[in-house]
């Protein structure tokens, strides 16, 4: 007889590819925790580590790991520098490790426009219960780092954010009622930032929602304001919604645009999550079509989930312009997929083409 007890069973699935994740950082304590902590996953397994980006390279080209875990600050070569040189050689989803200090997040949010895809903070009080929720929300964005496209960083040149901006109509001066929705979660700021560098100084008042945790919501807005046409800000309660004004709604508080007389304004204030997020693009977009109605245009633009999805139903119900942005051009293609799918986003569009799009209907 023969011997078929190492034969497959019929019809059994192949097991399922582990994520092969490099991690590096130049503390040997730091990667002995988040080793530990990812490979505690068992669809995570840690191939290698690294305490500097130099032996990181050549670990790269050896191992091929799936994503890279990548510390923000280190002391022979910063976590930006280092990505400014991998990502067109090597594009490959990257996860930082960021401090919550100023120069932390500064270096953060520089390292999102060179290519990394996402960031987790180091906890910074109640080590044993901080540490746990930030493997958590490690484990959670290597799994959809690992789907992330980022291959279009490929032979790319890094270059200062441009300033060219779209030549608007004459009749863009006009619409002073009309609002602009935005929002975005994974790979978002680099599309966010692609989009509104490109707007003209009369255009309509526009409110954003990255998801962004807190304190990192008021950079990224003061670092979009040095490269845009129009006043960028973070939004407080009370903030008018206006012509050549962009509001970015800050972190871990939901925004919600309201009219008052006939003026559009903001309130910020907390409550629960919504769709899993705080700030949501859920509460935004529902706000819009309530308050706001036809005269609103919605935008949804890379990330994880469908947050939103529904929100933007609503908005086109109310007689809202509506688009999310394509496949090819996503890091992540779930939230704007869902809002195609439910029928929210009248169609789909290339980032290159967004804000002419957005142009051209408000015109």
């Amino acid at each position: 007889m023969n011997d078929r007890s190492s034969a497959p069973l019929p019809n059994t699935p192949a097991p399922k590819k582990r994520i092969r994740v490099l991690i590096v950082d130049d503390s040997s304590l730091v990667r002995g925790v988040l080793s530990e902590g990812l490979g505690a996953d068992p669809g995570i397994e840690v191939v290698g580590t690294a305490p500097d980006p130099f032996v990181a390279r050549d670990k790269i080209v050896q191992l091929r790991p799936d994503v890279l875990t990548l510390d923000v600050e280190m002391p022979r070569m910063d976590g930006v520098d280092f990505l400014r040189r991998l990502m067109p050689q090597f594009p490959i989803p990257v996860i930082m490790v960021s401090a919550l200090t100023q120069k932390g997040k500064r270096i953060t949010l520089e390292a999102l426009d060179a290519g990394a895809v996402d960031f987790v903070s180091k906890p910074t009080t109640d080590l044993a219960r901080g540490l746990e929720g930030m493997m958590m929300e490690l484990r959670t964005k290597v799994k959809i780092a690992a789907n992330a496209n980022v291959s279009h960083w490929k032979n790319k040149r890094h270059t200062l954010p441009s300033e060219r901006t779209i030549e608007a109509p004459r009749a863009l001066a006009e619409s002073t009622d009309k609002v602009i929705v935005i929002g975005a979660s994974t790979g978002g700021t680099e599309a966010i930032r692609h989009i509104i560098s490109r707007f003209p100084p009369t255009m309509p008042g526009v409110v954003i929602v990255q998801h962004m945790p807190p304190g990192f919501t008021k950079m990224f807005a003061e670092r979009l304001n040095t490269i845009c046409a129009m006043e960028v800000k973070e939004a407080e309660s009370g903030d008018r919604v206006l012509s050549g004004r962009i509001l970015i709604a800050p972190g871990d508080i939901h925004t919600r645009i309201i009219r008052s007389g006939g003026i559009y304004q903001v309130r910020c204030e907390p409550g629960d999550k919504v769709c899993g997020h705080r700030p949501s693009v859920e509460v935004l977009m529902r706000s819009a079509a309530e308050h706001v109605g036809a005269n609103a245009i919605g935008v949804m633009l890379t990330g994880m989930g469908a947050d939103g999805a529904d929100a933007m139903g609503a908005m086109r119900q109310a007689g809202a312009r509506t688009m999310a942005q394509d496949e090819a051009s996503c890091v992540v293609f779930g939230m704007p997929n869902e809002a195609y799918k439910r029928g929210g986003a009248e169609r789909l569009v290339p980032l290159d083409k967004i804000a002419n799009e957005i142009v051209r209907l408000l015109a």
